[in-house]
Protein backbone atom coordinates (compact mmCIF):
# COMPACT_ATOMS: atom_id res chain seq x y z
CA UNK A 1 0.00 0.00 0.00
CA UNK A 2 1.44 2.81 -1.00
CA UNK A 3 1.55 6.55 0.87
CA UNK A 4 -1.39 8.68 -0.37
CA UNK A 5 0.97 11.89 0.35
CA UNK A 6 -0.48 14.91 -1.17
CA UNK A 7 2.84 16.60 -1.95
CA UNK A 8 3.45 13.21 -4.10
CA UNK A 9 -0.17 12.87 -5.37
CA UNK A 10 0.74 14.29 -9.03
CA UNK A 11 4.08 12.78 -9.41
CA UNK A 12 2.52 8.96 -7.85
CA UNK A 13 -1.02 9.56 -10.09
CA UNK A 14 1.61 9.65 -12.74
CA UNK A 15 3.49 6.68 -12.05
CA UNK A 16 0.41 4.72 -11.48
CA UNK A 17 -0.89 5.25 -14.63
CA UNK A 18 2.01 4.06 -16.22
CA UNK A 19 1.76 1.11 -13.97
CA UNK A 20 -1.67 0.15 -14.71
CA UNK A 21 -0.44 -0.22 -18.34
CA UNK A 22 2.05 -3.03 -17.43
CA UNK A 23 -0.61 -5.02 -15.22
CA UNK A 24 -1.75 -8.53 -16.38
CA UNK A 25 -5.12 -8.40 -16.72
CA UNK A 26 -7.72 -11.50 -15.97
CA UNK A 27 -11.49 -12.00 -17.68
CA UNK A 28 -14.05 -11.20 -15.00
CA UNK A 29 -17.61 -11.01 -14.56
CA UNK A 30 -19.01 -8.00 -13.48
CA UNK A 31 -21.29 -8.82 -10.21
CA UNK A 32 -22.89 -6.54 -8.56
CA UNK A 33 -21.04 -5.17 -4.78
CA UNK A 34 -22.92 -3.61 -1.80
CA UNK A 35 -21.93 -0.77 -0.97
CA UNK A 36 -20.45 0.25 2.27
CA UNK A 37 -21.92 1.08 5.24
CA UNK A 38 -23.13 4.68 5.38
CA UNK A 39 -20.86 6.77 7.70
CA UNK A 40 -20.50 10.36 8.66
CA UNK A 41 -18.31 12.64 10.51
CA UNK A 42 -14.23 12.16 9.23
CA UNK A 43 -14.65 9.66 6.32
CA UNK A 44 -11.31 10.44 4.75
CA UNK A 45 -8.60 7.81 5.35
CA UNK A 46 -6.50 5.44 3.53
CA UNK A 47 -5.24 1.49 4.68
CA UNK A 48 -7.62 1.49 7.58
CA UNK A 49 -6.82 -0.63 10.67
CA UNK A 50 -9.66 -0.99 12.49
CA UNK A 51 -10.48 -2.29 15.94
CA UNK A 52 -13.02 -2.63 18.99
CA UNK A 53 -11.46 -1.35 22.22
CA UNK A 54 -11.52 -2.96 25.62
CA UNK A 55 -12.68 0.20 27.00
CA UNK A 56 -15.78 0.36 24.02
CA UNK A 57 -15.86 2.03 20.85
CA UNK A 58 -13.41 1.69 17.86
CA UNK A 59 -10.37 3.19 16.96
CA UNK A 60 -9.17 3.33 13.16
CA UNK A 61 -5.44 3.52 12.35
CA UNK A 62 -4.36 4.66 9.22
CA UNK A 63 -1.56 5.86 6.82
CA UNK A 64 -1.42 9.82 6.46
CA UNK A 65 -0.12 11.92 9.57
CA UNK A 66 2.22 10.20 12.37
CA UNK A 67 -0.23 7.18 11.64
CA UNK A 68 -3.83 8.89 11.87
CA UNK A 69 -6.31 7.95 14.01
CA UNK A 70 -10.13 8.24 13.96
CA UNK A 71 -12.90 7.56 16.82
CA UNK A 72 -16.25 5.69 16.64
CA UNK A 73 -18.86 5.18 19.24
CA UNK A 74 -20.93 2.84 16.90
CA UNK A 75 -19.05 2.46 12.94
CA UNK A 76 -21.28 4.90 11.65
CA UNK A 77 -19.76 8.39 12.71
CA UNK A 78 -16.31 8.81 13.04
CA UNK A 79 -14.27 12.17 14.91
CA UNK A 80 -10.65 12.97 13.86
CA UNK A 81 -8.51 11.86 16.73
CA UNK A 82 -4.91 13.25 15.66
CA UNK A 83 -2.09 10.66 15.55
CA UNK A 84 -0.98 7.83 17.21
CA UNK A 85 2.26 9.65 17.71
CA UNK A 86 2.95 13.15 18.19
CA UNK A 87 6.12 12.87 16.24
CA UNK A 88 7.53 10.59 14.32
CA UNK A 89 10.54 8.18 15.66
CA UNK A 90 14.04 9.32 14.56
CA UNK A 91 15.16 5.75 13.14
CA UNK A 92 12.40 6.33 10.88
CA UNK A 93 13.90 8.93 8.65
CA UNK A 94 15.84 5.89 7.57
CA UNK A 95 13.58 4.97 5.40
CA UNK A 96 12.09 8.27 3.50
CA UNK A 97 12.43 11.94 4.23
CA UNK A 98 9.83 12.62 5.44
CA UNK A 99 9.36 10.14 8.36
CA UNK A 100 5.79 9.01 6.45
CA UNK A 101 4.24 5.84 8.01
CA UNK A 102 2.47 3.40 6.03
CA UNK A 103 -0.54 0.63 6.22
CA UNK A 104 -0.80 0.05 10.51
CA UNK A 105 -2.16 -3.44 11.40
CA UNK A 106 -3.59 -3.07 14.73
CA UNK A 107 -4.21 -6.13 17.43
CA UNK A 108 -4.26 -7.33 21.23
CA UNK A 109 -2.79 -9.75 23.21
CA UNK A 110 -0.96 -10.10 26.28
CA UNK A 111 -2.68 -7.16 27.86
CA UNK A 112 -1.73 -4.38 25.66
CA UNK A 113 -2.41 -3.00 21.72
CA UNK A 114 0.09 -3.58 19.72
CA UNK A 115 0.41 -1.27 16.28
CA UNK A 116 2.55 -2.26 13.13
CA UNK A 117 3.34 -0.09 10.60
CA UNK A 118 5.49 0.45 7.57
CA UNK A 119 8.16 2.97 6.45
CA UNK A 120 9.70 3.35 3.33
CA UNK A 121 9.87 5.37 -0.16
CA UNK A 122 7.33 4.76 -3.46
CA UNK A 123 9.23 2.36 -5.48
CA UNK A 124 11.81 0.69 -3.02
CA UNK A 125 12.30 -2.01 -1.11
CA UNK A 126 14.44 -0.50 1.31
CA UNK A 127 12.13 -0.76 4.08
CA UNK A 128 11.18 -1.45 7.90
CA UNK A 129 8.38 -2.90 9.57
CA UNK A 130 7.75 -1.46 13.07
CA UNK A 131 5.99 -2.07 16.15
CA UNK A 132 4.47 0.32 19.31
CA UNK A 133 2.28 -0.69 22.20
CA UNK A 134 -0.02 0.72 24.58
CA UNK A 135 -1.86 0.45 27.01
CA UNK A 136 -5.53 1.65 25.77
CA UNK A 137 -4.99 1.29 22.49
CA UNK A 138 -5.86 5.18 21.89
CA UNK A 139 -3.78 7.83 20.40
CA UNK A 140 -1.14 9.33 22.37
CA UNK A 141 -0.85 6.48 24.27
CA UNK A 142 1.53 4.29 21.89
CA UNK A 143 5.48 3.75 22.89
CA UNK A 144 7.69 3.18 20.23
CA UNK A 145 9.57 -0.41 20.45
CA UNK A 146 11.81 -0.01 17.14
CA UNK A 147 12.37 -2.29 14.15
CA UNK A 148 10.39 -5.93 13.61
CA UNK A 149 11.79 -6.30 10.33
CA UNK A 150 13.56 -4.86 7.52
CA UNK A 151 14.22 -5.54 3.64
CA UNK A 152 16.95 -4.39 1.31
CA UNK A 153 17.65 -3.68 -2.41
CA UNK A 154 19.28 -7.29 -2.61
CA UNK A 155 15.90 -9.35 -0.89
CA UNK A 156 13.28 -10.08 -3.05
CA UNK A 157 10.40 -9.21 -0.89
CA UNK A 158 9.14 -5.82 0.54
CA UNK A 159 8.76 -5.32 4.00
CA UNK A 160 5.75 -3.16 3.69
CA UNK A 161 1.95 -3.45 4.84
CA UNK A 162 2.33 -5.80 8.07
CA UNK A 163 -0.73 -8.01 9.14
CA UNK A 164 -0.47 -10.20 12.31
CA UNK A 165 -1.45 -13.37 13.16
CA UNK A 166 -1.71 -16.06 16.27
CA UNK A 167 -2.02 -19.78 14.84
CA UNK A 168 -1.23 -22.82 16.97
CA UNK A 169 0.27 -21.16 19.93
CA UNK A 170 2.90 -19.02 17.55
CA UNK A 171 2.75 -15.13 16.32
CA UNK A 172 3.44 -14.79 12.74
CA UNK A 173 3.16 -11.52 10.26
CA UNK A 174 2.71 -11.74 6.79
CA UNK A 175 3.85 -8.86 4.55
CA UNK A 176 4.45 -7.58 1.16
CA UNK A 177 4.30 -5.57 -1.85
CA UNK A 178 5.44 -6.18 -5.86
CA UNK A 179 9.05 -8.23 -5.50
CA UNK A 180 7.29 -11.17 -5.77
CA UNK A 181 4.54 -10.43 -3.72
CA UNK A 182 3.16 -11.36 -0.15
CA UNK A 183 5.27 -13.10 2.53
CA UNK A 184 5.37 -14.11 5.89
CA UNK A 185 7.95 -14.18 8.94
CA UNK A 186 7.44 -15.68 12.33
CA UNK A 187 7.40 -13.24 15.72
CA UNK A 188 8.59 -13.50 18.98
CA UNK A 189 5.50 -13.70 21.17
CA UNK A 190 7.50 -11.43 23.49
CA UNK A 191 9.30 -8.82 22.04
CA UNK A 192 6.68 -9.41 18.57
CA UNK A 193 9.67 -9.15 16.76
CA UNK A 194 11.02 -11.49 13.79
CA UNK A 195 12.46 -14.45 15.05
CA UNK A 196 16.43 -14.49 14.81
CA UNK A 197 17.09 -16.91 11.84
CA UNK A 198 13.03 -16.87 10.93
CA UNK A 199 12.87 -18.04 7.14
CA UNK A 200 10.65 -16.24 5.02
CA UNK A 201 7.75 -17.79 3.67
CA UNK A 202 5.63 -17.33 -0.02
CA UNK A 203 2.08 -16.33 0.00
CA UNK A 204 1.00 -15.31 -3.24
CA UNK A 205 2.39 -13.57 -6.23
CA UNK A 206 1.13 -12.73 -9.54
CA UNK A 207 2.50 -14.45 -12.69
CA UNK A 208 3.67 -11.36 -14.65
CA UNK A 209 5.76 -8.32 -13.76
CA UNK A 210 5.48 -6.06 -11.67
CA UNK A 211 3.90 -8.62 -9.26
CA UNK A 212 0.77 -6.50 -8.55
CA UNK A 213 -0.35 -7.73 -4.90
CA UNK A 214 0.32 -6.14 -1.60
CA UNK A 215 -1.48 -5.10 1.42
CA UNK A 216 -2.38 -9.10 3.15
CA UNK A 217 -4.98 -9.42 5.85
CA UNK A 218 -5.10 -12.78 7.66
CA UNK A 219 -7.95 -14.52 9.57
CA UNK A 220 -9.16 -17.65 10.89
CA UNK A 221 -12.93 -19.11 10.36
CA UNK A 222 -13.64 -22.34 10.96
CA UNK A 223 -10.50 -25.08 10.07
CA UNK A 224 -9.49 -22.42 7.77
CA UNK A 225 -6.84 -19.69 7.42
CA UNK A 226 -7.82 -16.88 5.02
CA UNK A 227 -5.34 -14.29 3.31
CA UNK A 228 -6.78 -11.60 1.37
CA UNK A 229 -4.62 -8.91 -0.58
CA UNK A 230 -4.78 -5.81 -2.62
CA UNK A 231 -4.38 -7.07 -6.06
CA UNK A 232 -3.64 -4.24 -9.14
CA UNK A 233 -2.62 -0.36 -8.28
CA UNK A 234 -3.53 1.90 -5.73
CA UNK A 235 -3.04 5.82 -4.86
CA UNK A 236 -4.30 7.40 -8.19
CA UNK A 237 -7.46 8.78 -7.37
CA UNK A 238 -10.44 7.67 -9.98
CA UNK A 239 -7.80 5.91 -12.27
CA UNK A 240 -7.17 2.80 -8.83
CA UNK A 241 -7.79 -0.37 -9.84
CA UNK A 242 -7.52 -1.90 -6.28
CA UNK A 243 -9.18 -4.92 -6.04
CA UNK A 244 -9.36 -7.10 -3.08
CA UNK A 245 -9.16 -11.28 -3.95
CA UNK A 246 -8.97 -14.17 -1.12
CA UNK A 247 -7.87 -17.82 -0.78
CA UNK A 248 -7.28 -20.24 2.03
CA UNK A 249 -5.39 -22.54 3.67
CA UNK A 250 -5.44 -25.45 6.26
CA UNK A 251 -2.16 -24.26 7.51
CA UNK A 252 -0.98 -20.46 8.36
CA UNK A 253 1.95 -20.59 6.28
CA UNK A 254 0.29 -22.19 3.22
CA UNK A 255 -0.27 -23.40 0.50
CA UNK A 256 -3.19 -20.86 -0.40
CA UNK A 257 -5.76 -21.70 -2.88
CA UNK A 258 -8.63 -20.11 -4.75
CA UNK A 259 -12.56 -21.80 -4.45
CA UNK A 260 -11.22 -23.32 -7.94
CA UNK A 261 -8.15 -24.69 -6.16
CA UNK A 262 -5.48 -22.36 -8.42
CA UNK A 263 -3.16 -21.79 -6.03
CA UNK A 264 -2.17 -17.98 -5.09
CA UNK A 265 1.44 -18.55 -5.92
CA UNK A 266 0.56 -19.41 -9.41
CA UNK A 267 -2.15 -15.41 -9.65
CA UNK A 268 -4.90 -17.93 -7.91
CA UNK A 269 -7.65 -15.61 -6.01
CA UNK A 270 -11.60 -15.27 -5.52
CA UNK A 271 -12.21 -11.66 -6.37
CA UNK A 272 -14.17 -10.71 -3.54
CA UNK A 273 -14.47 -6.76 -3.49
CA UNK A 274 -13.91 -4.53 -6.90
CA UNK A 275 -14.92 -1.10 -7.83
CA UNK A 276 -18.53 -0.16 -8.48
CA UNK A 277 -20.47 3.03 -8.95
CA UNK A 278 -18.95 5.88 -6.97
CA UNK A 279 -16.75 3.38 -5.01
CA UNK A 280 -13.70 3.06 -7.15
CA UNK A 281 -10.45 1.28 -5.99
CA UNK A 282 -11.40 -0.94 -3.31
CA UNK A 283 -8.63 -1.96 -1.12
CA UNK A 284 -6.22 -1.52 1.53
CA UNK A 285 -7.95 -3.79 3.49
CA UNK A 286 -8.72 -5.37 6.97
CA UNK A 287 -10.72 -7.50 8.55
CA UNK A 288 -11.82 -7.24 12.51
CA UNK A 289 -14.34 -8.90 14.72
CA UNK A 290 -16.76 -7.31 16.78
CA UNK A 291 -20.30 -8.48 18.74
CA UNK A 292 -19.95 -11.93 17.13
CA UNK A 293 -19.85 -10.38 13.51
CA UNK A 294 -16.34 -9.99 10.58
CA UNK A 295 -16.15 -6.84 9.11
CA UNK A 296 -14.16 -5.61 5.95
CA UNK A 297 -12.65 -2.68 6.68
CA UNK A 298 -10.90 -0.85 3.30
CA UNK A 299 -10.39 2.30 1.38
CA UNK A 300 -12.22 3.44 -1.64
CA UNK A 301 -11.65 6.68 -3.79
CA UNK A 302 -14.85 8.60 -4.11
CA UNK A 303 -15.75 8.96 -7.74
CA UNK A 304 -18.32 11.61 -7.05
CA UNK A 305 -15.85 13.80 -4.45
CA UNK A 306 -12.32 14.03 -6.60
CA UNK A 307 -11.46 10.69 -5.75
CA UNK A 308 -11.01 11.54 -2.15
CA UNK A 309 -10.03 8.42 -0.46
CA UNK A 310 -12.83 7.35 2.08
CA UNK A 311 -13.20 4.55 4.70
CA UNK A 312 -15.60 1.27 3.69
CA UNK A 313 -17.34 -0.90 6.28
CA UNK A 314 -19.03 -3.80 4.86
CA UNK A 315 -20.61 -6.84 7.45
CA UNK A 316 -18.67 -10.12 6.20
CA UNK A 317 -20.12 -13.35 6.23
CA UNK A 318 -19.31 -16.98 5.38
CA UNK A 319 -20.93 -19.18 2.54
CA UNK A 320 -19.78 -22.56 2.45
CA UNK A 321 -17.00 -21.98 3.95
CA UNK A 322 -15.71 -18.72 1.77
CA UNK A 323 -16.07 -15.38 2.99
CA UNK A 324 -18.94 -12.91 0.84
CA UNK A 325 -18.94 -8.92 1.04
CA UNK A 326 -22.57 -7.70 2.77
Amino acid sequence: MRSPNVKRLRYVTFLTAALIALLPTTAQADPTYPDPLPISGQQIIHDPAVIHLKSGGYVAYSTGGVIGARLSKDLRHWSDAGNAFAEAPSWWYEYNDTGDPWAPDISYRAGRYWLYYAVSSWGTNHSAIGVATSPSGLPGTWTDRGKVFTSETTDSWNAIDPAIIRADGRLWMSFGSYWTGIRMVELGPATGKALPGAGVHHLATRPDAPYAVEGPALVKHGRFYYLFASYDACCAGVNSTYRIRVGRSTKVTGPYVDSTGKPLLEGGGDLLLAGHGRYIGTGGESVFRTRGQDWLAYHYYDAEDDGTPKLGLNRLGWVRDWPVVK
